[in-house]
């Protein structure tokens, strides 16, 4: 995976036409890119991010944000009942106590 201004894209080789081609997720508009070389697609990354931000601006849109941060989560009663007691528990609000939890995991 590569990075640029907050977007992330994914990278795959193809071995049939010999080059790197890649794509931003996280977002619903569709941002991709290709290269044959590792600097090659790490610079069509920011090229890429970089038009899209430039035509959503010279369209009056807004870019999408990559990973906002919201997550809608649904869970079953009896998980969600044994979620806040644990966070009761610990003296944390639920959101906190699951923020926490997947620092810890995802560390």
């Amino acid at each position: 995976m590569l990075t640029y201004k907050g977007y992330v894209g994914i990278v795959e080789f193809d071995d049939e036409a010999n080059i790197f081609h890649g794509e931003v997720i996280g977002i619903r508009d569709v941002v991709t890119f290709q290269g044959q070389s590792v600097e090659e697609i790490r610079e069509a990354l920011k090229d890429s991010v970089d038009d899209y931000i430039d035509m959503c601006r010279k369209h009056g849109k807004e870019p999408e944000k990559p990973f906002s941060g919201k997550l809608v989560l649904r869970l079953e009663s009896e998980l969600h009942r044994r979620v806040a007691c644990a966070a009761l528990r610990e003296g944390k609000s639920i959101n906190k106590w699951i923020a926490d939890t997947l620092k810890d995991k995802a560390a």
